[in-house]
């Protein structure tokens, strides 16, 4: 078996999270960041809703990031874009709070260390929801930096979302791999594990494990970090 490239999942994967924790505070920590501009907190969080949920169902014809303000413009105008200078701020000034709620397992940067150590290529394959910006800085509360990885995805630089298989297809395309000679981590059974139908190898990290439909899921390997590690070396 060939392996020349590990994608890695972020959030729930290199970055321990409760999904749901997250969210709420990102939502509580925007939404008073740009209150004083005049924005009612439960009215902007249901906009940024309504952008994730375009950018989740974009067909490629628009980068997320255009997705996004498309469906912010639709709501609020376009003489709001203005204030895209105040979200830039919180992402810059704001956004570190959120490391508090956020857990940290050393053995994540310990992991790609090792296996960067053993030649393989890294991608940092995270759902491209936010800017570049947000994802680098949760990179960091995962104890890593942006260079560990010849690439990741952001809202600014990607045009699909998981678990919409043409993500992982354009990434494949971008990064000259062939899936097959790729392993994907992650710990969303549905984002994640769709890149088996691809043709990846796949592994599910089951620290913080998303699996709303409930599916079976002895059928991935799947474990800690030391069980994905076992894994790797099955495949070298």
């Amino acid at each position: 078996m060939s392996l020349k490239a590990v994608f890695f999942d972020l959030d729930g994967t290199l970055l321990p999270m409760d999904m749901e924790v997250f969210i709420k505070s990102y939502f509580g920590a925007i939404s008073q960041k740009l209150a004083p501009q005049g924005y009612n907190p439960k009215e902007l969080i249901s906009v940024i809703w309504k952008g994730t949920g375009a950018m989740i169902k974009n067909d490629g014809t628009h980068t997320n990031e255009e997705v996004f303000w498309n469906a912010f413009v639709s709501f609020y105008g376009e003489e709001n874009l203005k204030d895209t200078i105040y979200f830039d701020k919180f992402y810059e000034e704001n956004f570190d709070e959120l490391k508090s709620v956020c857990g940290f397992n050393p053995k994540a940067a310990e992991t790609v260390k090792a296996l960067k150590e053993k030649k393989l290529r890294l991608i940092l394959a995270t759902n491209p929801l936010f800017p570049s910006i947000a994802t680098e800085k949760r990179i960091a509360f995962a104890g890593l930096k942006p260079s560990d990885f010849e690439f990741f995805t952001s809202y600014e630089n990607t045009s699909f979302c998981k678990p919409n298989p043409n993500y992982y297809l354009d990434v494949l395309n971008r990064t000259g791999l062939r899936a097959e000679d790729c392993l994907m981590v992650g710990n969303d059974v549905s984002d994640d594990m769709i890149a088996k139908d691809l043709g990846f190898k796949v592994f599910l990290l089951t620290d913080c494990l998303i699996n709303k439909e409930n599916a079976d899921i002895s059928k991935y390997p799947h474990g800690d970090f030391d069980a994905l590690s076992a894994y790797v070396n099955t495949l070298l």
